[in-house]
């Protein structure tokens, strides 16, 4: 068996070495350095692109969300005005209420005439005329 001596650099030194040399020597460099110093600008470009990107897909979803908000407003504004008409109207429907309940009872009195509850429906009608 042959035994070779040990290697007098370390293992990464000849690698550099060889890799340097297959490289081409300084042709190699020169392209490895252009590539180091170039690395920031690709990374400038990339982050570019995504940025372009990022804001081509954001764009449309501000658009809608601002459809959406005016949608919102509008709704909300409808909203109120219904609740107001429903709270007018509640308050037709209790006055028409008492006034039933008014009437059901000037028919059912035992004293009841046909002229006393005509009587008591003009005065109704007239109340409700009057502002």
């Amino acid at each position: 068996m042959i035994n070779s001596p040990p290697p007098a650099a370390p293992h990464w030194v000849q690698v550099t070495l060889s890799v340097l040399g297959i490289l081409g020597g300084s042709t190699g460099l020169a392209a490895m350095a252009t590539v180091i110093v170039q690395r920031g600008k690709f990374k400038a470009d990339a982050a570019d692109t995504l940025t372009d990107v990022a804001l081509a897909l954001v764009q449309p979803l501000q658009t809608r969300v601002t459809e959406l908000e005016g949608e919102a407003l509008s709704a909300r504004s409808e909203l109120g005005t219904l609740r107001e008409q429903v709270n007018q109207l509640q308050f037709v429907v209790r006055v028409l209420t008492r006034t039933l309940d008014r009437w059901r009872a000037a028919i059912r009195a035992p004293d009841a005439t046909l002229r006393k509850v005509r009587a008591m429906v003009a005065e109704t009608d007239r109340s409700s005329a009057d502002p």
